[in-house]
């Protein structure tokens, strides 16, 4: 009962906080119960929960037909939680899913891809077990997911020959790298090069090979990490995130709407690359080296605290786990040595 226990708490607050930074509680802890560190997650929420606002109330239902007018407006963010939590309410969620989906999912950069990531975690908690405090946190991430709602400039289904690794290689930078997200991102459709980087990218012909060419992104964001952290420590640990939340999703979703989840994942992933990677990848020499198993990279993790660091071990467990790449661990540990630990 520890992960609904947690929930309940954070379903008191809202999905952002400072005006726009996102709520990472659910998804943390989600990780961490997953991970069987159930009891270190009431503690991590005493001192991570005082960092949060008050869950943002409804002031104008949104309607069946009216719903595209409100899609993207931060504004309504009380209304869209309100929308969804009676969406579930009324339907199973995974016909909420199926709907929602489709709709959502070319606005993938909104919250800087902590829409889809929130929302993967809580499909992932659903598919293990339904209960009411699960279907409400499916809510919450569906509601800020549309509330964000951001579209990503030259977003399209690739048609190259390139695999992840290379397509990621090749993703050109944003000049100005200053400031935040949506500033960098409003750079990209005047990038020379932006769309045939995202085109390059090898289309997958089925839903299985489009299921095979994601997990194959979320093994290369991962392990790009360890050499290019560097950039952003924190924020280039979505391009990582972002793919494997898409994954995680899959399962619960028609396989005739795998192919746009690839391609909007491949674009969410690559849109946060142009964004923050640095100019010239680390040095090897420089790395850090892997103190044990994936387990006691975990444990690293939530002893630093920090909730990008745990979403990050979460991720490159599952990658170790499919590659048995040490890289994937050491993404892990060179997100500890680069992110100020969170304060316990």
């Amino acid at each position: 009962m520890t992960l609904e226990e947690a929930y309940e708490r954070l379903h008191r607050t809202g999905p952002e906080f400072e005006g726009w930074l996102s709520n990472h509680g659910p998804m943390a802890v989600e990780s961490m119960v997953r991970h069987g560190y159930d009891r270190e997650v009431h503690r991590w929420l005493d001192s991570y929960i005082a960092r949060l606002d008050e869950l943002p109330r409804a002031t104008s239902p949104i309607g069946a037909g009216d719903w595209r007018a409100a899609l993207g407006d931060p504004h309504r963010l009380g209304d869209w939680l309100t929308f969804f939590d009676r969406e579930l309410g009324e339907q199973p969620w995974r016909a909420v899913l199926e709907t929602w989906w489709p709709r959502l999912l070319p606005g993938i950069a909104a919250g800087a891809t902590h829409g889809v990531i929130r929302t993967g975690h809580a499909v992932h908690a659903l598919s293990r077990q339904q209960d009411e405090t699960r279907l409400a946190e499916l809510g919450q991430a569906l509601g800020y997911w549309a509330a964000r709602w951001q579209a990503i400039a030259g977003f399209g289904a690739p048609s190259g020959t390139a695999g992840p690794g290379l397509a990621l290689a090749g993703v050109p930078r944003v000049p100005d790298q200053s400031m935040g997200i949506n500033h960098r991102l409003g750079q990209l459709a005047e990038i020379a090069g932006w769309g045939s980087s995202l085109a390059v990218l090898r289309p997958a012909a089925d839903a299985e090979q489009a299921r095979t060419r994601l997990t194959e992104l979320a093994d290369a964001a991962t392990l790009r990490y360890v050499t290019h952290a560097h950039g952003s420590p924190v924020m280039l640990v979505h391009t990582a995130t972002a793919p494997t939340a898409v994954l995680r999703v899959l399962p619960a979703l028609p396989a005739e709407v795998w192919g746009a989840s690839l391609d909007a994942a491949w674009a969410a992933s690559a849109a946060v690359t142009a964004a923050y990677a640095p100019a010239e990848a680390a040095s090897r020499r420089d790395l850090p080296v892997v103190p044990g198993s994936a387990e006691e990279v975990f444990d690293l993790a939530v002893r630093h605290g920090d909730e990008h660091v745990i979403k990050l071990a979460d991720t490159a467990l599952d990658v170790h786990h499919r590659t048995g790449d040490p890289d994937a661990l050491a993404a892990v540990v060179r997100a500890v040595t680069l992110i100020e630990p969170f304060p316990s």
